[in-house]
């Protein structure tokens, strides 16, 4: 009996350890992508202020940069979610 309780302790405290690993990544990986997309906006107000003729392009380049930084955040949920 005190070997099974043993057991079953030990999975429990593995699987609360694997559940806050999982957390703090999604965690730094949902505040990565928001400092990346803020920071592409950023860029590309200010790109779009000194020359405000290049508007198309910038904001083109910039929604691209945007989706590819919440696209890697949500890869990474979707893989940490799954496991």
């Amino acid at each position: 009996m005190m070997l099974a309780d043993a057991v079953v302790n030990a999975a429990q405290t593995a699987v609360a350890q694997s559940t806050l690993h999982g957390n703090i990544a999604l965690g730094l990986v949902g505040g990565g992508a928001a400092i990346g997309i803020g920071l592409a906006g950023f860029g590309a107000a200010l790109a779009t202020g000194r020359n405000p003729g290049a508007f198309g392009k910038i904001f083109t380049t910039a929604i691209l940069a945007m989706a590819l930084a919440e696209g890697l955040a949500m890869l990474v949920f979707f893989v940490l979610a799954n496991k």
